[in-house]
């Protein structure tokens, strides 16, 4: 698939991020918008294959039962000691 246009936009990167710009601009000989590109497709393709978009929370049974329809019942048994 082929580049058909370029967009240009007024971005605020912030100085941890530009400091990784900067050493792959100077380590690879890129331009600006080539290392900020390669950044943000390296960071796409990491979420993608790290499957960082699912979350699934796992719950155990623990044998306690609180009955949750009266808040402050609830707030008393947890300050109890």
């Amino acid at each position: 698939m082929g580049i058909v246009g370029s967009v240009r936009t007024t971005v605020t990167v912030d100085d941890d991020v530009m400091a990784e710009v900067d050493r792959l601009r100077h380590a690879q000989i890129l331009g600006l918008s080539e290392a900020l590109n390669h950044l943000a497709r390296a960071g796409i393709a990491a979420a993608a294959s790290s499957g960082s978009a699912s979350y699934e929370h796992r719950s155990a049974t623990i044998g306690i039962r609180v009955d949750v329809s009266n808040i402050g019942e609830v707030l008393e048994l947890l300050d109890a000691d």
